[in-house]
């Protein structure tokens, strides 16, 4: 494995500590800064708002820039949004910092893939986009859960620093190993991405993927302290949670992969929904009790992030059929999707905790996720459609040709 590739996992290990290390410090942040459990909340959709922004847009503007020097200016402007929050002053400074970071996070996935492929032999490329994003699972069973930690312990603005010298890291292992000569053919103009974004098909493979995430984020961005209020965890419970939280992410992502690559990924898709549904459900009864909780939390992990393969598997078939000019395009559009359901769920939970109380997220949660439901019984259900007209279609042309055959 070349260095360089490690050093792209490790810069993917650091983004995706600080985007979801968030949850478990917002009780903490919210007391320490005098703010709402909401306003707290609006951290996780600010920054997954810069995302979804940064990904698209940002990757279009740099696309002349030579893939090194992005890659380095992206970690520099990384670290420098956690070293800002390290130091905020206040909540408002705290989400400038926050939106810093998530730009650099955007255009770093969008890169990222690319380069990580330039770095091996063709049929290694998949494996190496493989490893990279193994920096965004670790991050989730141990980065998480360790932030949060430290947040505890030592203060939330430790935890950024730590994000921080993450990033330094990143930089110089990048600037050190990473080649200078990285081919890369020019990203897709904004103009280029509105084309995908005229196709109906794919309009609903991204409101899928936004409604889905919208259903979980409504409740995971409040489970800190849901855990602390509701199931009567301590603080330093809350982490050890995190991290059966992110153990059970990982295992689910390789059973979402699988199911969708045996059973096709509308009907893994249309599993794995229900199955979460059923568990957001399933926490409006079971929170008041820590070990019924955890154990529901343990589910959750299982298919909160299960969904994606099959997500991003049926958004680049959709996307060879509809648009096989910018399968890539469209690929990238799906992740922004993603970050604005984050953005948007995390925004109506902190409404739902202002107004109702934090547990009625899990079960409005659970609604939510069912229209995400419907939405791909549609999809599957257009997709048969579609088949049957090919099939009529066919049968037509080949009648002719059969009866002069006579």
């Amino acid at each position: 494995m070349p260095i360089a590739l490690l050093a792209l996992t490790l810069s993917a290990f650091a983004i995706g500590t600080t985007e979801f290390v968030i949850v478990g410090l917002i009780p903490t942040i919210a007391s320490d800064l005098a703010v709402s459990l909401p306003s707290a909340g609006l951290l996780v959709s600010l920054y997954a708002l810069g995302v979804a922004v940064g990904a698209p847009l940002l990757t279009a503007l740099t696309g002349k820039v030579p893939r090194k020097l992005l890659l380095l200016s992206l970690m520099v402007l990384f670290t420098a949004g956690n070293l800002l929050a390290w130091q905020a002053p206040g909540y408002e400074s705290l989400i400038l910092a926050r939106i810093v970071t998530g730009l650099a996070h955007g255009v770093f996935f969008s890169i990222g893939s690319t380069i990580a492929t330039s770095l091996v032999s063709k049929e290694k490329a998949a494996s190496a986009i493989a490893i990279m994003f193994t920096g965004l699972t670790v991050a989730l069973v141990t980065g998480v859960p360790l932030g949060t930690f430290i947040g505890q312990q030592l203060g939330w603005r430790e935890t950024f620093l730590a994000v921080s010298l993450l990033g330094v890291i990143a930089f110089i292992g990048s600037l050190l190993f990473v080649p200078r000569d990285i081919q890369h053919s020019k990203p897709a103009s904004i103009v280029q991405q509105l084309a995908v974004l005229k196709q109906p098909r794919l309009l609903l493979v991204y409101a899928m993927t936004a409604v889905g995430y919208g259903g979980t984020f409504i409740a995971f961005t409040f489970l800190a302290p849901i855990l602390q209020e509701i199931s009567g965890f301590g603080e330093g419970a809350v982490s050890l949670v995190l991290l059966v939280y992110g153990v059970s992410v990982a295992v689910g992502n390789i059973w979402g992969g699988k199911l969708a690559d045996r059973r096709g990924p509308i009907s893994a898709l249309k599993l794995i929904f229900t199955l979460l549904a059923a568990v957001l459900l399933a926490l409006t009864f079971t929170a008041a009790n820590p070990w019924l909780a955890l154990a529901t939390v343990l589910l959750w992990g299982a298919v909160a992030f299960g969904n994606v393969p099959g997500l991003q598997v049926y958004v680049v078939r959709q996307a060879e059929h509809y648009t096989p000019n910018a399968v890539d395009v469209a690929s990238g559009l799906n992740i922004a999707a993603f970050n604005l359901g984050i953005a948007g769920g995390a925004w109506l939970g902190g409404h739902i905790v202002a107004s109702l109380g934090l547990i009625h997220t899990a079960w409005i949660g659970s609604l939510v996720v069912l229209g995400a439901l419907a939405l791909t019984f549609w999809s599957g259900r257009l997709d048969r459609t579609d088949t049957s007209s090919e099939h009529h279609q066919n049968n037509a042309i080949q009648e002719p040709a059969t009866a002069a055959s006579y």
